[in-house]
């Protein structure tokens, strides 16, 4: 018995001519966070989301009080966030990977669940929570270390046992009174998390790395994104005109599914996992 087994008729169909498109074929992917829905953090877009404004970088940039709440919003989130561990789903492809099916991944997220899972060679276009820097003398920080100082700082703050998480590892808070913002401890400068703001690009030599495991790949699947955000599509518009083929692996429309070549609806986490133990006998 396979784990192609277990989808319905018509799922299963899709995800076996996914499987035959995909052998002999050396692949890379594109991850969104439909790919850790299953390790407990919600998505943005995906069905019974709530709908969310996320801070633009214009916005934290420019307001002390925008960057309070930030500030608290995160760190509430950031035990819940940080202590969520690799789905099934990361690990198959961190195992597609390691037989040399997989080139790397490119991912949309910023949970560093990837990395945790294996996986070696991860393009995290829109950064990592993991870090944290200093806008004004570029010093670089662990989140960790950091969680640490604002808990010195704010020893009123309670972690509740319960948040209500959102999938950049923020909550929103119910009082920012008193809160000490952390500062750089080399220059006092403006601390900023190292991640990929609404409201900015994502650097360029990042992107050029995400392009070069497109280009050096024969296919193209992409797991868990609706492909609103335009790094994901303009990703897809590579693969499209070099003529690769693109399976894409989500629950729900995504704006890429007339021009997929196989299109699975369902969840990530089997269908990798069904891919995975199943690609390596194909190839």
């Amino acid at each position: 018995m396979t784990l192609v087994t277990q989808f319905d008729a018509a799922t299963a169909e899709s995800v076996q001519r996914a499987i035959e498109v995909l052998a002999g074929r050396r692949v890379a992917v594109l991850t969104g966070a439909g790919v850790s829905t299953d390790s407990g953090i919600p998505d943005y877009r995906g069905k019974g989301a709530p709908v969310r404004t996320p801070m633009t970088a214009q916005t934290f940039l420019a307001s002390e009080q925008a960057r309070r709440r930030y500030w608290v919003g995160s760190h509430l989130g950031w035990r819940a966030f940080a202590a969520a561990d690799p789905n099934p789903g990361h690990r198959a492809l961190a195992r597609l990977e390691g037989s040399g099916i997989a080139t790397g991944v490119i991912t949309q997220n910023v949970d560093g669940l990837h990395v945790r899972a294996g996986s070696r060679r991860v393009v995290e276009l829109h950064g990592t929570m993991r870090r944290v820097f200093c806008t004004h003398c570029g010093q670089v920080f662990d989140r960790r270390d950091l969680a640490v100082r604002v808990e010195a700082d704010n020893p009123w703050i309670a972690i509740p046992e319960n948040v209500p998480l959102g999938p950049d590892g923020d909550v929103l808070p119910e009082s920012t009174d008193g809160f000490r913002i952390p500062a750089c401890t080399v220059c006092e400068g403006m601390l900023k998390p190292d991640v990929v703001f609404f409201g900015e690009f994502i650097p360029a030599e990042k992107f050029r790395e995400a392009e070069q495991l497109v280009r050096t790949s024969d296919a193209l699947v992409v797991a868990g994104s609706s492909l609103v955000v335009n790094s994901g599509i303009r990703l897809v518009e590579r693969a499209r005109r070099r003529r690769l083929p693109v399976v894409i692996v989500n629950r729900g429309e995504t704006r890429a599914d007339a021009r997929a070549t196989v299109k699975v609806d369902a969840g990530t986490s089997d269908v990798l996992s069904a891919l995975a133990e199943a690609l390596p006998a194909a190839v």
